[in-house]
């Protein structure tokens, strides 16, 4: 049996509702965050993504708007009523996200940091636990355990590809890892297509995928204009793109019901 997961009172995840989380891969402007989400507010997303801290391989590209970007990312959750799904990447920064993140995401990078993984423990904020990118699901559940060790056990695991020997697509998204985590654990878990293939044209036939395979939901990136995005612009999707998805979705959650 999956957790439930409540986030409001209206807003759950592990309950056979596929929740479609969106928004971009980093938080650029005020303007740009506002765009988004008078969009995903007009149809019917509640959980927004968003990234203020950026771990980037390259140290000379964009690495966030830091503290500007969450107080960004709450002005826009009250605006439009989102909930706001946000990375933290030092045990530091926890208790000053908390009061802009809904749910505080553990990055692929951060997977096995495990002072930042008892730090998440022991606050009372749902926790999205990406799997590291070489990782086992061994490695992950036992990187949930940190958390749940400390007490929280509101843990949202997050499958977003792993890095194999293939090179057409950014990783290799391991859809399998749905049914093993359920039969594994509690734990509800989502996929982001995203990074999972790293190329904006697969991202839905892989949430297609994900629904059919049984997973909570997914992460995905959009931007009002992906050429001009500071961080992987190659896999966010437009405005006209993402409606596609979401209605693409909702028809064939009816034969999932």
């Amino acid at each position: 049996m999956t957790k439930i997961i409540k986030l409001d009172k209206d807003t759950i995840i592990g309950n056979k509702d596929f929740n479609i989380i969106a928004g971009p891969c980093a938080v650029e402007s005020e303007e740009q965050m506002d765009r988004i989400g008078r969009f995903l507010s007009s149809i019917g997303i509640k959980i927004l993504r968003g990234g203020a801290f950026k771990p980037r391989t390259n140290p000379n590209t964009f690495q966030g708007l830091e503290y500007e970007g969450l107080k960004i990312l709450k002005d826009i959750k009250e605006k439009y009523g989102f909930l706001v799904v946000s990375e933290i990447m030092d045990p530091r920064d926890v208790e000053i996200g908390c009061e802009y993140i809904d749910i505080i995401q553990i990055g692929s990078r951060n997977m096995q940091n495990f002072a930042l993984l008892k730090e998440v423990g022991s606050i009372k904020k749902p926790v999205l636990l990406k799997r590291g990118m070489s990782a086992t699901i061994e490695e992950w559940l036992m990187a949930a355990e940190y958390i749940r060790m400390e007490g929280n056990e509101d843990i949202i695991l997050c499958e977003r590809g792993i890095r194999t020997f293939a090179d057409y697509t950014r990783n290799t998204l391991d859809l399998v890892s749905v049914p093993i985590i359920k039969n594994l654990s509690e734990y509800p878990i989502i996929i982001d297509p995203s990074h999972g293939t790293g190329r904006r044209e697969l991202i839905l036939p892989a949430s297609k995928a994900a629904l059919a395979i049984g997973a909570d939901g997914i992460i995905v990136e959009v931007h009002p204009e992906p050429s001009k995005a500071l961080s992987d612009g190659d896999q966010s999707l437009d405005f006209n793109y993402f409606k596609e998805l979401v209605d693409e979705i909702q028809k064939l959650k009816v034969h999932f019901d």
